[in-house]
């Protein structure tokens, strides 16, 4: 059974800091594309980051350019996302996935999903 399992989130205010984990089990994905999403209340689920399976490839939303750093742990199966001077728009539940697709592809089919933990971000 494939299990990704998210951790680090909670209460944090503006300009501050969290890094969250996601652990995977149940299968080796060192070789698979793994992103971190997120959705707020009342808004559609949003990519955040993206990483490849070497770590050497990593995407950003716009939104988090320059604050927020993707990077992964294949011996540990784990991917992480550091978030740096946070702003209350961050506020959200945060997922990690696992994608088959080869990096760079012009489309990636995510077919494994964590929970989420939520981050959220005071004024």
């Amino acid at each position: 059974q494939v299990l990704l399992v998210e951790s680090g989130g909670g209460l944090v205010q503006a300009g501050g800091s969290l890094t969250l984990s996601c652990a995977a089990s149940g299968r080796n994905f060192g070789s698979y594309t793994m992103a971190w999403f997120r959705q707020a209340p009342g808004k559609e689920r949003e990519f955040v980051a993206g990483i490849s399976w070497s770590g050497v490839g990593t995407d950003y939303a716009d939104s988090v350019k320059g604050r927020f750093t993707i990077s992964r742990d294949n011996a540990k199966n784990t991917v992480y996302l550091q978030m740096n001077s946070l702003k209350p728009e961050d506020t959200a539940v945060y997922c990690c996935a696992v994608s088959p697709t080869n990096w760079g592809s012009p489309k990636y089919e995510y077919n494994y999903w964590g929970q989420g933990t939520q981050v959220t971000v005071s004024s």
